[in-house]
């Protein structure tokens, strides 16, 4: 018999999420600033902000989508031995990621309502994973 998967404490999440604020400060360096820069010192182009803010969100959507869709883990989730799975334990669909993403950034950005949500959720889920059916849960390695 297989056992159901556990979810991770809130501590765990959070732990992991500060760390992939590192990960993708890093990501954003490189996918952004070095651009830039080139842009700059040899095209003499100058990106306005709306473009910067649209590249920056399409590259970090693009990032988190591939990782969930292929494995349903960032190395911050490896790292932290969880796992982004759909409601019924199989894989992300790339719909199912996006609108995952999509949902997270309210769900954080409003004070954290989403991740103060899974104090009260019967799974102690997320709201953004409500949202997009999925939900996060301890990998058992």
């Amino acid at each position: 018999m297989t056992e159901k998967p556990t979810t991770p404490g809130i501590a765990r999440r959070l732990a992991a999420m500060c760390y992939e604020l590192l990960l993708v400060a890093a990501v954003l360096i490189f996918a952004l600033i070095v651009p830039h820069m080139l842009l700059g010192a040899f095209a003499k182009v100058q990106a306005s902000h709306t473009a910067i803010k649209i590249h920056a969100f399409v590259v970090l959507m693009v990032y988190f989508g591939w990782f969930w869709v292929n494995g349903g883990q960032t190395l911050a989730m490896k790292t932290w031995r969880i796992r982004v799975v759909d409601v019924n334990g199989g894989r992300l669909r790339p719909a199912q990621a996006v609108l995952r993403f999509l949902a997270a950034w309210p769900s954080i950005a409003l004070g954290g309502v989403g991740i103060l949500w899974a104090l009260f959720d019967r799974d102690g889920q997320f709201l953004h994973d409500r949202i997009a059916d999925t939900r996060i849960v301890r990998v058992n390695d």
